[in-house]
């Protein structure tokens, strides 16, 4: 008799006990993200797959295929292949393969890289079905982008070449995935 009474009472308290707790989680604010809808801030440190950086002045790719990233891959990851362009002073980077199915995020790569050429990406959605799709062009995709992003900001034309140049108030642009800082910058008319 005396087990049982001891039961009661230790069930009872254990009920006592998880019921204050649900109560005090249900007075809390929600902290559920509504995924396809809401996204949470990545992290200033988030290390997605690496991607190639664009020259600010020119548009284009800063890596000249040194092939530096390439050996410091312990994974094997990495293929750069380059070619020296009529009239450029260095070798200019023509394919640059990231087979993600292998990287590990180490981050040898973006490390070895002497001229900041590669960085970690702010991407963290690659889901996909098929292997295939985690075999990227590094280099292919960037020139997607510049062109896309050519198409979507046209330059604004001067209306006289022989108007006298005036400085131009930019903005900047904001960046694809959300909490990235903006790395260009362009015109905006003032009317």
């Amino acid at each position: 008799m005396k087990n049982a009474l001891k039961e009661i009472v230790s069930g009872f308290n254990s009920l006592v006990t998880g019921m204050r707790i649900t109560i005090g989680q249900f007075f809390k604010p929600i902290i559920t993200v509504q995924y396809p809808h809401e996204t949470l801030k990545i992290p200033p440190r988030f290390r997605g797959h690496i991607e190639l950086v664009r020259d600010p002045e020119t548009g284009k790719a800063l890596c000249y295929s040194c092939k530096l990233c390439e050996r410091a891959c312990p994974s094997d990851c990495i293929s750069v292949d380059g070619a020296k362009l009529e009239g450029a002073k260095k070798k200019s980077v023509t394919t640059y393969i990231l087979d993600f199915t292998k990287c590990s995020l180490c981050g040898s790569c973006v490390e070895a890289c002497r001229d900041g050429a590669i960085r970690f990406s702010r991407e963290y959605n690659l889901a996909s079905t098929s292997k295939e799709e985690y075999v990227m062009d590094l280099f292919k995709r960037l020139q997607e982008e510049s062109q896309t992003s050519d198409v979507t900001n046209p330059p604004i034309v001067a209306e006289s070449a022989a108007a006298p140049a005036t400085p131009v108030p930019t903005t900047p642009v904001t960046a694809a995935v959300a909490g990235q800082p903006a790395t260009h910058t362009r015109p905006v008319e003032i009317k």
